[in-house]
């Protein structure tokens, strides 16, 4: 089991950063691939980049690329997204998850932390 719990949201203007954290606990990251998404009200629960904790391999999706980061501290179970340039668009709950496999799809990773939400005001 591994339990992950996400932080660092908040009120934002728009083109301000956040940076959200993911502390897991349960299992080291190190045999995950742990994904970032978010879920916005009426819409479904989007993927926006994961990294593979062993060989610290980041992927993002093009919505994302340029803006985002995604990075991990193994050593205190710990993943983080840098969000910069944040438009009002990019208001919603964020989520992490973890998952063994990488896959893009969210009905396919196996934990969840509870979302913590973003706003960006315009």
């Amino acid at each position: 089991q591994v339990q992950l719990v996400e932080s660092g949201g908040g009120l934002v203007p728009a083109g301000g950063s956040l940076r959200l954290s993911c502390a897991a606990s349960g299992r080291s990251l190190s045999n995950y691939v742990m994904g970032w998404f978010r879920q916005a009200p009426g819409k479904e629960r989007e993927f926006l980049g994961a990294i593979n904790c062993s060989v610290r391999r980041p992927y993002y999706t093009d919505s994302v690329k340029g803006r985002f980061t995604i990075s991990v501290d193994i050593a205190n179970n710990t993943v983080y997204l840098q969000m910069n340039t944040l438009e009002p668009e990019d208001t919603a709950v964020y989520y992490c998850g973890a998952d063994p496999k990488f896959t893009v799809l969210p009905k396919y990773w196996t934990y969840w932390g509870q979302g913590t939400q973003v706003t960006v005001s315009s």
